[in-house]
């Protein structure tokens, strides 16, 4: 959390922890600062203009996943944000493919995700365990069977507010991204929808410090909820059109999506995930019928939608409305 104090706010560390609501034992655990200094007592004197910020608990680490649908040939978990899908540079005991296969009792070689989550990305991801259930499900995305459903917080409103992202995706100059219209590009297509707005925030640029005493926020919508459907699979690719059509996602750093968002109270927002969700994919079974797996909205970006002014029950529209 972090807190810029405005007129009004309290004249102490402790006033302005009580009004942010943030944790009192946070002091007593050395996790609150005023600027780069460490406080020692909650008596200590702030002043207009101070930033006031308190670190999360040490130990708290990213949650294993939840196992959404178990078959013969298909396993589907719920993702949360903070691990990759598969190892990366770090390992790969942390990686989701390896918690579903210990979680289902099945050797890690046997479980091959049919689509990816970025590591800051959560929801649904869909795993077969044969290559039958692999060829079933590639089949089923061509023929547009293999639905998707993504909501988003996005820094701005795109404009228009409905259609469809087409721009194709390729290599960036840094391998680790992609970009519209990059390198060795390949057709992408993003069906998207504008289901509100919030006009509370302004967001901060990632590449520099906010202000001291926060600038008021900028007229007209601050940030939209979206709704998406992508058509293919492309890396990176509802992130890539976002960004492309002028309105990169909350926390996404790599696109240009703001790292902190002020409010006009002075509170600061730091996302500490990319506010990008899979709350729904439908895929086939093995007997033909459909199934239906569907992620709840996590807390964090229903928090960080309502801390930037937007209506909690635009969530629901948000999973459900019908896209372009």
């Amino acid at each position: 959390m972090r807190w810029i104090v405005r007129p009004g706010d309290g004249r102490t560390v402790g006033a302005i922890l009580a009004r942010a609501g943030a944790d009192a034992q946070a002091v007593g655990d050395g996790r609150v600062f005023v600027g780069r200094r460490r406080v020692r007592r909650a008596d200590e004197a702030v002043c207009e203009g101070d930033e006031v910020s308190v670190a999360a608990p040490r130990g708290v680490a990213a949650t294993g996943a939840r196992i959404l649908l178990h078959e013969d040939d298909l396993v589907a978990a719920d993702k949360p944000a903070g691990i990759p899908t598969i190892a990366d540079h770090a390992g790969a005991a942390h990686a989701l493919v390896a918690l579903v296969a210990r979680a289902v009792g099945v050797d890690e070689a046997r479980v091959h995700p049919t689509s990816r989550l970025d590591r800051d990305v959560s929801g649904v991801v869909v795993f077969a365990l044969t290559p039958a259930a692999a060829a079933r499900l590639k089949s089923a995305r061509a023929a547009g069977t293999y639905e998707r459903r993504y909501v988003a917080i996005a820094s701005r409103a795109p404009d228009p507010a409905r259609g469809t992202w087409d721009a194709p995706i390729g290599r960036a100059r840094d391998p680790r991204l992609r970009a519209a219209n990059g390198r060795d590009a390949a057709p992408a297509s993003t069906r998207y929808a504008v289901v509100a707005t919030a006009a509370a925030a302004a967001p901060r640029d990632a590449s520099g410090p906010a202000p001291a005493t926060p600038a008021p926020a900028p007229p007209g919508p601050a940030a939209a909820l979206l709704a998406a459907g992508p058509v293919t699979g492309r890396t990176h690719q509802i992130r890539v059109h976002a960004a492309h059509a002028g309105c990169p996602l909350v926390g996404d750093r790599d696109y240009g999506g703001p790292a902190r968002v002020t409010l006009p109270t002075g509170r600061v927002l730091e996302p500490r995930r990319i506010a990008l969700h899979a709350a729904r994919v439908v895929v086939p079974g093995a007997d033909g019928r459909a199934r239906t797996l569907v992620s709840p909205v996590p807390d964090a970006l229903r928090d960080l939608w309502t801390a930037l002014g937007g209506e909690p029950g635009a969530w629901e529209e948000s999973t459900s409305c019908a896209l372009p």
